[in-house]
């Protein structure tokens, strides 16, 4: 009897090959589902800050479905200290891994890593890459943007440690996380969901593998990488040789980096080739606080940023990524700072630049290509909130909340996305529910809106960012906001005009309101509130380009303005007996014309 896991052939059929890649990617979405029901903290369970992989036992990116960019590209590093620390690593095994000088983003970013054994031989290794509401740092969020050192920071480190030997929980770990970790059985339930994950990960790969065999198995791995990288060759023929440079500029923080981050990156596109390669190393040395930024988190930004504006359909995996060099180098502060100096927001602020700053170089290659730069920062409704629970009998609780989120950039065909989130996850995180946050945490939101006249024009315009207000119920909060994004704003590409920065604000008891500095660490009292406005995403091409009907479709969401509608976009609209508004296509040509003589 013949059957799917007969002899290999030289190169699998197409068909079979579509099957089996899609087979992986189910297998990561179902490892994905198990992590966000069974999670406990609000950050994984609604904010979906978490990604989930498969890497080939030779560390190779093999498939992650939906994972967040900032997450995945960096597993491969992860799963290959495994076998370094542990050459007795075997079937049952699984490791706990957040080290940012080992291969992972930031200290908050926990990996767990299993690998999968078939017919005794290690094929695969599954991987569930989950941000933690807490992790013991100094301060009470995952995020210490003050840091000056590693030991500043306090985290947590578990440089890829065995956390289970056949199957069977090494319960050290787990009391030397719950003797450290402000909110310890929260953290366990994440920890538990986390290897739930990988382990439904390891199973359906066993299925997978006794399905169609080891060396049907080995060949479509071969075989979907060269596909890959061929997709990824075609992707980069369709652009115009050139070297890029572009430089961009992180927000003052007062205390840390009292004038931001000065970034430079080179690019260099050789569409015969191929081939891209990114050139960081003209970045400043490390610096004394928490904004550095790990390799992974540096190579994802470049990765997400070139990816953004290729074709959409190119797989992310090691083959095509054999198509993109990154340089480094050491004791810089965007790649690869030097130990011990913090990379605890690694992943957010900077890196978040980086991304804007590599794709926007892109649109230098002229009008078509590239893309405007997206809002960045992680603003008053991404803030971390800690305090006790009057509804709890005063139990203490720390979580990151996702309430909010930045506008997207514009694309040379299309508006940006209003549900974009921050450049290093473009739009993959979920929103949190503003009913279940109010149910799991002590807090009332007041308002939640888009915020009118913020958008940054263009023929595609930027998406217009959001406003809210909260402040705590019962007890006070205690609230760190790591914020970028509220000096430099998001730039616009080919005559598109910048987004807007983001503004903080604690409203006090009697209503007078007082401007935060974009990274702050402050006490709410019940009474107070906070109101915070994101960045909004810059646009793309002359706003006098704009498709009049998309302006009026602008103002009728109450995105913009008539005033705006006029002066930005040259847009004339006239209101009609019963009050609908309409393009007054008379003054539009003649507003337009005159812009064009001027």
């Amino acid at each position: 009897m013949t059957t799917e896991a007969s002899a290999p052939r030289a190169v699998l059929d197409p068909v079979l090959t579509t099957i089996m890649s899609n087979r992986l990617d189910g297998i990561v979405r179902e490892m994905t589902n198990t992590l966000l029901r069974s999670a406990r903290s609000a950050v994984i369970s609604s904010a979906r800050d978490f990604s989930c992989g498969i890497v080939t036992a030779d560390n190779q990116i093999l498939a992650s479905a939906e994972g967040l960019p900032v997450h995945i590209f960096g597993m491969n590093v992860q799963t290959a200290a495994i076998a370094r620390h542990h050459p007795d690593y075997a079937d049952g095994d699984a490791y706990l891994d957040n080290d940012p000088y080992g291969g992972n983003t930031h200290a908050a970013d926990h990996t767990f890593m299993v690998p999968v054994f078939f017919e005794g031989e290690h094929l695969f290794t599954v991987c569930a890459k989950a941000h933690q509401a807490d992790i013991g740092n100094g301060v009470p969020s995952s995020y210490n943007a003050a840091a000056r050192d590693v030991y500043h920071e306090g985290a947590l480190i578990f440089p890829c440690v065995r956390i289970q030997r056949n199957r069977e929980t090494i319960q050290d770990i787990v009391r030397i996380c719950r003797a450290r970790i402000r909110v310890p059985d929260q953290w366990y339930g994440d920890f538990l969901a986390g290897l739930g994950a990988a382990r439904i990960g390891e199973r359906r790969l066993k299925e997978f593998c006794a399905k169609y065999g080891r060396e049907t198995v080995r060949q479509f791995i071969r075989d979907w990488f060269n596909y890959s990288e061929q997709r990824m060759i075609q992707g980069v023929a369709k652009l115009p040789k050139g070297r890029l440079t572009r430089e961009g500029q992180s927000d003052p923080i007062e205390g840390l980096l009292p004038e931001g981050l000065k970034l430079k990156v080179t690019i260099d596109i050789d569409p015969e080739a191929g081939a891209i390669a990114v050139d960081l190393t003209d970045n400043p040395d490390s610096i004394d606080c928490g904004l550095n930024v790990s390799e992974a988190s540096a190579i994802s930004s470049v990765l997400g940023g070139i990816f953004n504006v290729l074709d959409n359909d190119i797989p992310k995996n090691q083959g095509s990524f054999r198509r993109v060099t990154v340089k480094l180098r050491d004791n810089c502060a965007v790649g690869r700072p030097a130990f011990p100096h913090s990379c605890s927001v690694s992943t957010t602020n900077i890196a978040e630049r980086l991304v804007n700053v590599v794709q926007s170089a892109f649109a230098e290659l002229g009008d078509g290509f590239g893309m405007a730069e997206g809002g960045t920062g992680l603003g008053a409704g991404m803030s971390v909130i800690s305090g006790r629970d009057a509804r709890r009998d005063g139990a203490p609780f720390v979580n990151r909340m996702m309430l909010s989120t930045n506008g997207g950039p514009a694309s040379p065909t299309a508006d940006g996305w209003v549900n974009y989130g921050f450049p290093i996850i473009s739009g993959l995180m979920y929103r949190d529910s503003v009913e279940v946050d109010e149910v799991k945490l002590p807090i009332h939101v007041y308002a939640l809106r888009m915020a009118a006249e913020t958008a940054g024009a263009g023929r595609t315009r930027g998406a217009p960012a959001q406003e809210i207000v909260y402040g705590p119920v019962g007890h006070p909060l205690t609230i760190v906001i790591p914020c970028d994004g509220q000096f430099a704003p998001p730039r616009g590409v080919h005559g598109g005009h910048d987004g807007e920065p983001g503004v903080t604000y604690l409203i006090d008891h009697d209503g007078t309101a007082k401007r935060l500095p974009n990274v702050v660490t402050l006490q709410v009292s019940p009474g107070q509130k906070i109101r915070g406005v994101d960045s909004s995403g810059g646009g793309y091409g002359d706003p006098h380009e704009r498709d009049p009907a998309r302006v009026l479709h602008d103002v009728a969401e109450g995105w913009e303005s008539e005033a705006r509608a006029r002066d930005l976009y040259g847009v004339a609209l006239r209101r009609g007996a019963d009050g609908t508004l309409a393009v007054d296509d008379g003054e539009t040509a003649r507003l337009r014309w005159a812009s064009a003589k001027a």
